[in-house]
């Protein structure tokens, strides 16, 4: 599995030559040995690679617009009530039965492991290349090194331990010297590693233009930040206050390079408009997509309408749409316009359930074929403050923690957070605690943005997730059973594929 996540996907990305069978027999070399050479010649050639390495993000098997499976429909917000399609693989996510042969979990680890492997191409290779300008080659290192501590960030959440690759491998030998699971910490070393180098860079602190989808600092010190805030509640105890303390100094930094005042500035429903998507000031980072074009369009306003309806796109839809649980419908505060702007019912008379409308275009541009224009957002403000609001509360500012909150529900026009707590009992009752009020804003602000299962990982502890979906109603999940749900599903199983290659270096996560 390690062979092809590596070698084949370096072999289709850059195209290069196997050694020739002209070649007199006695000249013996590796027949699985990958010459990179001659494809890094130019600061072009880097550039083309580095594009590559942002190509390969848009895939539904990576952490594009599609890839809900891995994150929301793992989470108390989304799932799906049909337990046959594609023989049940993509239901096992939500129903908490995945199996270590799901060929849906496969696809996602060789997507983050492709990427990771297209980064370490750049890396072994830029210094082959003769640069007029330095820091052209220092920025195509900075955007190598964030997205491979992106990918890995991804998998250490995901899997846990997992197998820990910073060079090009150019064989198979290699390839299998390298297949073992390294423990967490190293992980998150590497990632920290990564994006700090990426950081002492001469990257922009926002791009604009036709930089938009590129890295930036702003970016780099919201996942930075983001890091070590997970560092701080799911790993070392010992290190909780100087993770916390480290993230701090990252959002805060993220936070602080806004080119706007308050968060009230900017209509909620300006950040998913299509036709203001290059000019939003609370995008922090995107992936790009083009309007009408069949490769590079979005497809996720046509894939989450349901029947009937045509809020979302002008393709008509046959099914369900982006489902809903009614566990998320009921989070929402009353009169929240969010709740209005990013779900509705559909009154089909064969569909009859709440889908996904946060993300739309149902303009003339994208066509009846769903050709979307919307970007896929990866970071905004709003993110950063709610985990900046997280941080604060874990450092004992309430305060602090309360401001930014308070910014996020007043953009929304809901009132401030004591002033809920005193005239809404039911609100009062379940977000005293503010640590589970940030949480619930996340949830409502975020909702399908595919943050919720990290943010619950981060939120709870083992044992405290399992209570916390144990007592929540069955009704709310529909066909999905909560009772599966235990101590195993902190993480996904390692592939089955992976794991029988060595069974001791690619141990098996607990219960799987």
């Amino acid at each position: 599995m390690k062979k092809k996540i590596i070698l084949i996907a370096s072999v289709a990305f850059l195209a290069t030559a196997m050694p020739s069978c002209k070649k007199d027999f006695l000249v013996q070399t590796d027949p699985n040995a990958i010459e990179l050479t001659a494809s890094f010649r130019s600061p072009d050639d880097v550039l083309t690679a580095v594009n590559g390495i942002y190509q390969s993000l848009r895939s539904s098997n990576n952490i594009g617009e599609n890839s809900g499976l891995w994150t929301d429909e793992r989470s108390d917000d989304t799932g799906r009530n049909d337990n046959q399609s594609n023989a049940g693989e993509p239901f096992q996510f939500g129903d908490f039965s995945i199996l270590p042969s799901n060929t849906y979990l496969k696809s996602h680890w060789v997507s983050l492991y492709s990427t990771i492997s297209r980064a370490n191409i750049v890396l072994a290779n830029i210094d082959r290349v003769t640069f007029s300008d330095p820091n052209l080659k220092l920025q195509y290192m900075a955007e190598a090194k964030f997205l491979r501590a992106v990918m890995y960030f991804e998998l250490v959440r995901t899997w846990g331990d997992v197998p820990l690759v910073t060079k090009q491998f150019k064989s198979a030998d290699e390839v299998n010297e390298n297949t073992f699971r390294e423990k967490q910490a190293l992980v998150y070393a590497l990632i920290v590693t990564d994006l700090k180098d990426a950081l002492a860079s001469n990257l922009p602190n926002l791009q604009t233009g036709a930089g938009i989808g590129r890295a930036s600092k702003a970016a780099i010190n919201a996942t930075l930040g983001k890091v070590y805030l997970t560092m701080a509640t799911t790993q070392d105890a010992a290190a909780k206050t100087a993770n916390l303390n480290d993230a701090k100094t990252y959002l805060t930094a993220a936070y602080g390079m806004r080119t706007f005042g308050a968060l009230s500035s900017i209509p909620y429903a300006d950040v998913f408009d299509v036709n203001k998507k290059a000019t939003c000031p609370e995008i922090v980072w995107q992936i790009v997509n083009k309007q009408g074009d069949i490769t590079y369009s979005s497809s996720i306003a046509a894939n989450n309408q349901a029947k009937g309806e045509t809020i979302n796109s002008l393709k008509p839809a046959s099914g369900s749409g982006g489902n809903v649980t009614p566990d998320l419908i009921k989070e929402y505060e009353a009169g929240d316009p969010r709740m209005a702007f990013s779900v509705k019912f559909a009154n089909d008379p064969i569909v009859k359930d709440y889908f996904i409308t946060k993300f739309r275009d149902a303009s003339a541009g994208a066509s009846n074929l769903g050709y979307g224009g919307n970007d896929w957002i990866l970071i905004r403000f709003a993110d950063v403050m709610l985990m900046l609001a997280e941080v604060n509360n874990y450092l004992g500012d309430r305060a602090g923690a309360i401001t930014l909150l308070d910014q996020v529900r007043t953009r929304a026009g809901l009132t401030t957070y004591a002033a809920t707590l005193t005239a809404n009992p039911t609100y009062a009752s379940k977000f005293t605690d503010l640590r589970l009020a940030i949480l619930h804003e996340r949830r409502v602000e975020l909702a399908f943005e595919h943050h919720r299962w990290f943010d619950l990982l981060r939120t709870f502890s083992t044992d405290e997730l399992v209570a916390y979906f144990k007592a929540k109603s069955q009704a709310d999940f529909g066909i999905p059973k909560l009772a599966n749900f235990n101590t195993k599903d902190r993480y996904f199983p390692i592939p089955f594929d992976e794991n029988k290659l060595n069974p001791e270096k690619m141990y098996q996560n607990p219960g799987y």
